[in-house]
């Protein structure tokens, strides 16, 4: 049904295992690694275990696809059976015939197994049996699997047996009357939910082979992904074949964290808040506590002293949407020990548009710790604090528990990026942003990067900016940011060859300002070869990828060359440090 409108060859999440979608992650190709090794190399049993969903089948398969020549696999799907099925499938997967009159006879079985093996063995051959949902073996089974591994030679073990199951498998080889299945367990191998980066590459991978040339689902949308499937690939391609659906009725071409979290409320029948409501009502009962102390000791501090206590200071909001903080990036002076948190400054509320650095201040700023400031400021490091400063420098106020940020943005003109980049992608974008950065601890933090220059950055700490330098900056940030522009239409999508209407115009007029032309007259709503010149020359005088489309980085950066006087830009403290000032 939205195949056509994605672009896509094919449904990019069904959940057969098709080799062509095959994605490992370091923990499957570890695990498969080992057991190609296991089916060469080997003897005894190997162990291979994994939630629901974790790509369990999907490794096996793979691993038959990569057996040696010299190996013979016996692949047992269905495993509630009896012992004595059990070795006759065995028989029946090897090829191997069994008379009527031993059919029912385990000893018979036996027998004709092993002759079979030692026949193998002396042509070079290696015998392997797979037994998938292993934690569903009969414990008398489990044993008759034991003594299957007694079938050797003076120095090699005929059988190779290779168990796959749920965690369960793992308690059921626990049992003390299990103890010497459990000893000739040579290899054991777990497989974990995909990470977040890994679900990331998971599903772009999968768009990417069922035809998809740009990123259908958005940053976000893949953040969000992650935190609702668990990182378990079945899961991931249920919610995410739910989501495109669900984009295409909406006649949206990016999937979006809204959508998935719809999607998963479809599949699980049941609502999921945002990824950003914990931290809102941490926020919330934050307050509400900081509150009520304050009340407590202006009721008491004012009995005993007789005089009026000083209300608590609060961050006024910005003159002008320019970034404060950026103009004094020129005046950093050298290092010097960080200063103290000023103590009679609360951490910036929400609600309140809070300014990067105080009104009418020009002094120097020193140049300081950014671990030390993460530890002095770290109750104004989460998401909310950052996306009122960051909201803040865009002359918009931000709201704890009306929406999520970037829907707050969407209803204000702005919209969100989020991307995984380098210190030269943020000087592309040229924007204020929003930097994931982890501490000496191992502790997330989200700060606000109002300027940056070669050597050094500006974040907004503590109610004022704070000079950093780039290197310690560079060793704590892994990449991750989120900051805001301004597209000027209410339904961001990727503009292609062929396309037309109002956006294509917008889009043409943009490119033509951008290169110092004045915009046609005439209007041209059609994206023909022109445009796709337009598109390709912007894309080469910035550097990026040159395709003649216009998706999302292109617009990003297009916004910033058409920036409005006064916008906030990273490299206005730059410019300034360029001029002396």
């Amino acid at each position: 049904m939205y195949l056509s409108f994605f672009g896509l060859n094919e449904k990019p999440f069904a959940i057969t295992p098709d080799p062509r979608y095959l994605f490992l992650s370091e923990r499957h190709s570890e695990a498969l690694a080992h057991l190609v090794y296991g089916i060469s190399e080997a003897g005894g049993f190997i162990q291979l275990t994994g939630e629901v969903g974790t790509g369990k089948t999907t490794t096996i398969r793979s691993l038959l696809a990569q057996i040696p020549k010299n190996a013979e696999v016996a692949l047992i799907l269905n495993p509630r059976i009896t012992a004595t099925e059990f070795l006759l499938t065995i028989c029946e997967e090897l090829g191997i015939g069994v008379p009527d009159d031993s059919v029912g006879s385990v000893k018979d079985l036996v027998d004709i197994l092993n002759a079979y093996l030692l026949r193998a063995h002396a042509k070079g051959q290696r015998v392997v049996v797979v037994v998938d949902e292993a934690h569903n073996l009969e414990p008398a089974v489990l044993e008759q699997v034991r003594l299957l591994t007694n079938l050797e030679t003076s120095t090699q073990k005929l059988l190779q047996i290779i168990l796959i199951g749920q965690p369960e498998l793992r308690e059921l080889l626990d049992r003390n009357d299990l103890r010497q299945l459990a000893q000739r367990i040579t290899a054991r191998y777990h497989l974990n939910p995909l990470s977040k980066d890994e679900t990331s590459a998971y599903v772009r991978h999968r768009l990417r082979v069922a035809g998809s040339t740009s990123d259908i689902f958005a940053p976000m949308a893949l953040l969000e992904l992650h935190r609702l499937a668990g990182g378990v690939p079945r899961l991931i391609n249920i919610i995410s074949d739910r989501a495109l659906l669900g984009a295409y009725t909406q006649d949206r071409h990016r999937v979006t964290g809204a959508v998935v979290r719809q999607a998963a409320k479809e599949v699980f029948g049941k609502p999921f808040a945002p990824l950003w409501m914990p931290w809102a009502l941490a926020a919330g009962a934050g307050a509400a506590t900081v509150i009520g102390v304050i009340a407590l000791w202006q009721l008491v501090g004012g009995r005993s002293t007789g005089t009026p206590d000083a209300a608590p200071a609060i961050v006024a909001a910005p003159a002008s949407p320019d970034a404060a903080g950026a103009a004094t990036l020129a005046n950093a002076g050298p290092a010097s020990t960080p200063a103290a948190p000023n103590a009679t400054t609360t951490p910036a509320v929400a609600n309140t548009p809070v300014s990067t650095a105080p009104a009418a201040s020009n002094a120097p700023l020193t140049l300081a710790s950014l671990d030390q400031l993460l530890i002095d400021y770290g109750t104004e490091t989460d998401p909310d604090n950052a996306f009122n400063k960051l909201f803040a420098l865009w002359n918009s106020r931000y709201v704890v528990g009306r929406t999520d940020a970037c829907t707050q943005a969407t209803t204000l003109g702005l919209e969100c990026y989020v991307q995984r980049g380098t210190f030269a992608d943020l000087r592309l974008f040229n924007r204020p942003a929003i930097l994931t950065v982890n501490d000496a601890r191992g502790r997330s933090h989200q700060v606000v990067l109002a300027a940056l220059d070669d050597e050094r950055a500006i974040v907004s700490l503590g109610g004022a900016p704070r000079a950093v330098r780039l290197g310690e900056l560079s060793r704590l940030w892994f990449g991750d940011f989120v900051l805001l522009w301004r597209p000027g239409v209410p339904d961001v999508k990727t503009l292609s060859f062929g396309m037309r209407g109002p956006d294509v115009l917008r889009l043409r007029r943009g490119l033509q300002r951008a290169r110092g032309a004045e915009a046609d007259l005439a209007p041209n709503s059609v994206f023909d070869a022109e445009l796709v010149k337009l598109v390709e020359d912007f894309q080469r005088q910035h550097r990026l990828n040159v395709d003649g489309i216009a998706g999302l980085q292109t617009l990003v950066v297009l916004d910033t060359a058409l920036a409005a006087p006064g916008s906030p830009l990273l490299d206005a403290g730059a410019t300034r440090l360029a001029q002396g000032g």
